[in-house]
């Protein structure tokens, strides 16, 4: 039994996989059991890393440092570069009122934090390190020693601080997430108010009666409104044509367009008449709405088209094809002149067999290609984004540079290269199934390791009387904030339960109570609206800290 025991306890980088393994698998497992309806998925993995250090379990510490690091890069990368291509849009649209919300939960933590430094005997060292356990935010802890060292105070006792109080940071939020759902939301509220699969293209019917359009060419019609549609299909007569920009519209044709939900009353003032029929369904049968024209679902996946706008394709001059709309995702976007392509992008074409088949030709339409996740751009990607994180940036009156650290700058990479990527011509796409197991696993193995170095003084630290006022002090810096924006945020009914979850989770800096929310809620309304408030919350506490030990000391 000695080669079994050795697994356990040799420390080696067998021993250090083995430790890990155990701890994810168990944790995992467990995470999918639920009590009272609830379970904390993959969150359970940090737990079982705790109870496994404090029953001694130990590993070499620069392997658990390796693999906590790598864990924690790999997941917020991907994440990232998951939420990356929609991430500018979601910014303009709302990503600035989350971002707003997510001020509101760091701003109450500071004036809790101000108040705790004059009502209690803490010292603002402790305190710092309690505001950065409570907040899960480990680049806040970097940049308070930093401030300490530099102002010639001990900062020994702040890192030993955050470790206590880190563990309640991330229940903590998982608490508060759970007494929201059980108490204050309503069924309505765990529907996605925005579909992103849906609510980006939406197909109508329009017969021709304004007089004013009769005669006039496609391009020209589309010239008189501002608003943005594709015209697909023309029923004249028992005539069906595949419209160019030079095809001449008449009185009482019946025209197929895709536009946005929004625009297609105003479209109805344009055309003159909307058809009762719904093109919406998603169950149609498009190769049956008419036998002449063919509608084909093609694959983007010639590397050379990847960042060219779709109007440079000139599709419909060279095959006489319309584009209707493109898929990327699960987000279903309207095919515009100006809309840049990304590889693996999925257009619905429409025209005659013959014509698709030579678009099938041109773009690629290699959907096995797909099937192989491009792992070489992931690891560049990381290299890019561990670069951007230790890059200081001096601001007025930090007596230290402030650096976005390994979490910051790899999730901030991720955006970047999943939105802009495809400008540049950089090849950024990942299956989604390659996506969520790199995001899962990261996750896991961040957990797993986070907990295991936790737990071994965990206990020991809890039963000291200074513990004890860290973790109830910190458990009040988690927990007042959220709860108090949490409810203010579900009491104006403009956010779904997941997206609240996600302001919730990125204010706090806190991946495992995300990983709660995105395995319990539907969509990925979480980890938008996490990616949109995360990068700007984590930097502006990293900051804060600072500022605190700076005024205060």
């Amino acid at each position: 039994m000695e080669w079994i025991n050795g697994l356990f306890t040799t420390p080696s980088a067998l021993q250090t996989v083995v430790v890990l393994s155990l701890i994810c698998s168990v944790g995992l497992a467990l995470g999918k059991v639920r009590i009272g309806g609830i379970s904390l998925g993959v969150a359970f993995v940090f737990f079982i890393g705790i109870l496994a250090g404090h029953l001694g379990l130990r590993v070499d510490a620069q392997m658990l440092d390796y693999a906590q690091t790598f864990g924690l890069v790999v997941f917020v990368y991907m994440l990232g570069l998951h939420v990356g291509p929609n991430f500018f849009g979601s910014l303009r649209h709302e990503g600035m009122e989350l971002n707003l919300w997510s001020f509101a939960i760091i701003a109450i933590g500071t004036l809790m934090t101000l108040g705790m430094v004059a009502l209690t005997s803490v010292s603002l060292p402790d305190l710092a390190g309690v505001l950065c356990g409570a907040t899960t935010n480990t680049p806040a802890l970097g940049a308070a020693q930093q401030a300490l060292s530099q102002l010639g105070i001990p900062s020994g006792s702040a890192a030993l601080a955050t470790a206590v109080t880190y563990p309640l940071g991330v229940l903590g939020v998982i608490i508060v997430m759970v007494l929201i759902r059980r108490f204050f939301v309503k069924p309505e509220d765990l529907e996605l108010r925005h579909d992103e699969a849906e609510d980006k293209t939406y197909i109508a019917q329009y017969v021709v009666v304004n007089p004013a359009l009769d005669g006039k060419s496609v391009a020209e019609v589309s010239a008189l409104s501002h608003m943005h549609f594709v015209i697909s299909r023309i029923w004249r007569d028992r005539q069906v044509l595949v419209p160019q920009a030079d095809t001449m519209m008449k009185l009482h044709d019946n025209i197929m367009v895709v536009t946005n939900k929004d625009d297609a009353s105003t479209l109805e003032m344009l055309f003159g008449e909307k058809s009762e029929t719904d093109w919406n369904e998603e169950k149609i049968d498009w190769n049956h709405v008419d036998s002449k024209v063919e509608s084909r679902i093609l694959v983007l996946s010639r590397r050379v088209l990847n960042g060219k706008r779709l109007g440079q394709l000139q599709l419909r001059h060279t095959y006489g094809v319309n584009v209707s709309r493109v898929t990327r995702g699960d987000v279903k976007l309207l095919a515009t002149d100006s809309l840049r392509l990304q590889y693996g992008d999925r257009l619905v074409v429409v025209g005659e067999p013959k014509a698709l088949d030579q678009v099938e030709s041109f773009l690629g339409n290699a959907v096995q290609t797909l099937h192989e996740p491009n792992v070489a751009a992931i690891f560049l990607g990381i290299i890019l984004g561990l670069a951007l994180g230790t890059i200081p940036l001096s601001l007025p009156g930090m007596s230290a540079p402030v650096r976005l650290g390994i979490a910051g700058g790899p999730i901030i990479m991720g955006i970047i290269v999943g939105s802009l990527g495809p400008r540049v011509h950089f090849i950024s796409y990942t299956t989604r199934s390659a996506s969520l197991m790199l995001r899962q696993l990261g996750l896991s193995l961040y957990l797993a390791c986070l907990g295991l170095d936790a737990g071994r003084d965990f206990f020991q630290t809890v039963l000291r009387p200074e513990g004890v006022l860290w973790i109830g002090l910190g458990f009040l810096l988690t927990v007042v904030p959220i709860l108090i924006v949490g409810l203010a945020a579900l009491r104006t009914r403009r956010y779904d339960y997941g997206t609240i979850c996600g302001i919730l989770c990125g204010s706090m800096a806190n991946p495992m109570a995300l990983g709660y929310a995105a395995d319990t809620t539907k969509g990925d309304s979480s980890s938008i609206a996490y990616a949109s408030v995360y990068p700007l919350g984590m930097f502006i506490r990293v900051i804060i800290v600072q500022m605190l030990i700076v005024f205060l000391a």
